[in-house]
């Protein structure tokens, strides 16, 4: 089977992929003073903006806002980040990608794996948040794997699909960052599922993003277990994005090398 094929070819490179992804985290600050401290920086920059934002001019009343929106912001952080470098993959690895040896679906897996470990990385700061504001990571909190799994998928799924449209299209590209910024605020990352009328909160659990932003939510901040059976159909639907994405990447990877 394709998929199964693809996967596994995958699993076959991983450490060239983490040697990549390595040196893709390694290489992000290079240069700079503060250098992999900004792994952790650019974190509490945001949310120190979206915290003066929300909590002082918008004033969204809510207990605790600021690490409800740190519990939120940083997954969309990755999925974001991971979409924008994923879909240029292929075009940016062009020099990698003309080698006739080199297994390109590595590249989309090395932009997906190496801002998930910066996602990672980031957590201790919410942890510390968490502490800090007297809230404590409930049992629930064993369900995080389930959902980071789900969301990884569902995220390298999505940029299997953008690599090869940015390979034909160059615009995909700007395209999406648009396209980021409105499923950003369509999202429930900034606030509460509470403050979406009731009549229209059914479209929320449409927006994939949704589902796990809902679910981080669930497990870190409130302490219950997230929905299964959202998170469930979430998987589903990220392994059929996941086999189309690999199907058409299979399909026009001969064609990458010629293109770029």
């Amino acid at each position: 089977m394709l998929l199964t094929r693809h996967l596994g070819e995958l699993w076959r490179y991983r450490a060239l992929v983490a040697a990549l992804a390595g040196r893709e985290l390694k290489g992000r600050y290079r240069g700079s003073v503060l250098g992999f401290l900004w792994t952790f920086l650019n974190p509490l920059l945001l949310l120190f903006v979206y915290a003066l934002v929300f909590s002082v001019y918008f004033r969204v009343q809510m207990e605790h806002y600021a690490v409800f929106m740190f519990t939120g912001l940083l997954p969309w952080i990755f999925f974001s980040q991971g979409l924008m470098e994923g879909s240029g993959a292929i075009v940016d690895g062009g020099s990698l990608v003309t080698k006739v040896l080199f297994p390109q679906q590595v590249l989309p897996a090395v932009k997906v794996v190496s801002n998930f470990i910066n996602f990672l990385l980031s957590l201790p700061i919410l942890l510390v948040f968490m502490l800090a504001d007297g809230l404590r990571p409930g049992l629930t909190i064993l369900a995080f794997p389930a959902v980071a799994l789900v969301h990884v998928v569902f995220t390298f799924a999505c940029v299997l699909v953008l690599c090869v449209a940015t390979v034909f299209m160059r615009d995909t590209r700007h395209i999406l960052g648009n396209l980021i910024t409105l499923w950003f605020f369509l999202t429930p990352v900034l606030y509460p599922l509470t403050q979406v009328p009731e009549r229209w909160q059914w479209l929320v659990y449409l927006n994939p993003a949704a589902v796990f932003t809902l679910a981080y939510h669930d497990v870190i901040f409130w302490g219950r277990w997230p929905r299964w059976d959202h998170l469930g159909l979430l998987a589903l639907l990220s392994l059929v994005i996941l086999a189309v994405g690999v199907r058409i990447f299979e399909h026009y990877k001969e064609y990458f090398a010629e293109k770029i």
